[in-house]
């Protein structure tokens, strides 16, 4: 069975996105003949050509007017060695935001260029946004050569231009023509001193790393399930990691630990599970656990301080002494950030939360190092952010920690007898 790959494409204004995954698409035969039919007749009146790529995904009516991409679209296609979604984000500065979302969850970024501007202040932006969310795999999409007489030294400065914005991530670098399809599904005659491969063959074979499944186990509590007083269940999504029967668990933040006795689902109960499935959980213990607990292995972090990679998304500026909604997992708290921003800035800021969450960096986990802020006046999403670290001060979110796994234990204990028995384990273990 083919696999998935996850891409989005960035770059400046009229560096030809559009364009590129229009030509991919209709090349490889990723899209239906009607939708051809309606390019082709909303093409006669334009100066692409014959045919206008770009509006296979660029659908809204602003978009079309002004020749530019405004919302992230996404288009789905196969090949026989793989299966694509991709996601045409906006090149404009307006709409980075727009940008950061198209690429949250892409594993491969297209970076196009036009090859008589080089690269720009906006390509520099997207690059440093994708690499913050965690992309490991570039493709330097040096489009429009044909107007540069496919002349390589321009190739060549443009690639040395692109050297050090990804970080150690791997770059692809690959010279074409979107609009007349050089190096885009096969190689082209034109470019005889490119010896790589095409950029639908690069894609093809790119191997990325699905670790998901890899390292601890997290999963956060979406849901506790009662249908009867003999069933306690915990709903989730598994975001790392994987868990047997017979497995020791943390509930975090409480710390408290217990037994899977179970891994149900609907199709029956399971003798493992991993990441990205979706499961119902039973432990040997009746605790305390609620919608935005976290099941994990091994230590994760928890605290109320962290400093993160944030890119603010909303036209209203970001005012450090208002309080914002934190949604991190299924946890939703207050939250506060240290500093002012402004649409589209990026910086590392500090953020601070009434309640503890439940952790790990973002270059450690996606899902459990990222978070997006909320106005709570418009419900706008007004902020994403990557955790780089926990803040530790004399208001120590460890502190809390033990706090709250020591009145979690008073709490499970059905005597008094035995609440000062479950206090007193729990210190010991602290202690020790």
């Amino acid at each position: 069975m083919a696999d998935l790959l996850r891409i989005c494409t960035a770059g400046s204004v009229d560096d030809g996105k559009s364009t590129l995954i229009g030509r991919l698409l209709y090349d490889s035969r990723g899209v239906y003949e009607d939708q051809v039919k309606s390019v082709e007749a909303a093409s006669k009146n334009r100066t692409a050509g014959p045919i206008d790529f770009s509006l296979f995904t660029d659908g809204l009516r602003a978009e079309r007017e002004q020749g530019i991409t405004i919302d992230v679209a996404y288009r789905y296609f196969a090949t026989a060695r793989r299966k694509f979604i991709l996601a045409d984000t906006p090149g404009h500065e307006q709409y980075t935001r727009n940008m950061a979302t198209g690429a949250s969850t892409a594993e491969v970024a297209i970076l196009l260029v036009d090859a008589r501007h080089g690269v720009r202040t906006q390509t520099q932006r997207h690059a440093r946004i994708a690499s913050l969310l965690g992309i490991k795999h570039f493709v330097l999409a040096v489009n429009k050569m044909d107007l540069v007489d496919f002349d390589r030294s321009v190739f060549d400065r443009i690639c040395n231009e692109f050297v050090g914005l990804t970080g150690g991530a791997h770059v692809a670098p690959i010279p074409m023509s979107a609009l007349d399809g050089d190096n885009v599904i096969t190689t082209s005659d034109r470019t005889p001193w490119y010896q790589g491969v095409s950029l639908l063959e690069h894609l093809e074979t790119v191997t990325i790393d699905h670790d998901e499944a890899q390292g601890e186990f997290r999963m956060p509590v979406q849901l506790v399930l009662r249908p009867d007083h003999e069933f306690r269940g915990y709903a989730g999504q598994i975001v790392a990691g994987s868990l047997s029967p017979g497995d020791t668990v943390s509930v975090w933040p409480s710390g408290l630990s217990s037994r899977v006795t179970r891994i149900v689902t609907w199709d029956g109960d399971l003798d493992k599970a991993h990441a990205p499935m979706s499961v119902t959980v039973v432990l040997d213990d009746e605790l305390d656990i609620s919608r935005g607990d976290v099941l994990a292995t091994g230590a994760p972090h928890v605290g109320r301080r962290f400093t993160a990679n944030l890119v603010w998304m909303d036209e209203r500026p970001l005012d450090p002494h208002r309080l914002y909604l934190a949604k991190h997992n299924t946890r939703i708290v207050t939250a506060e950030v240290d500093r002012a921003m402004s649409l589209n800035e990026i910086s590392v800021a500090t953020v601070s939360t009434s309640q503890p969450l439940v952790f790990d960096p973002y270059d450690d986990n996606r899902s459990t190092g990222s978070f997006v802020l909320i106005d709570p006046a418009t419900n706008f999403t007004a902020g994403a952010g990557m955790i780089v670290r926990q803040v530790r001060d004399h208001d120590s979110p460890a502190a809390g920690a033990m706090a709250e796994r020591i009145a979690a234990a008073a709490r499970s204990a059905s005597t008094h007898a035995d609440a000062v028995e479950a206090v007193r384990r729990v210190l010991d273990e602290l202690l020790t």
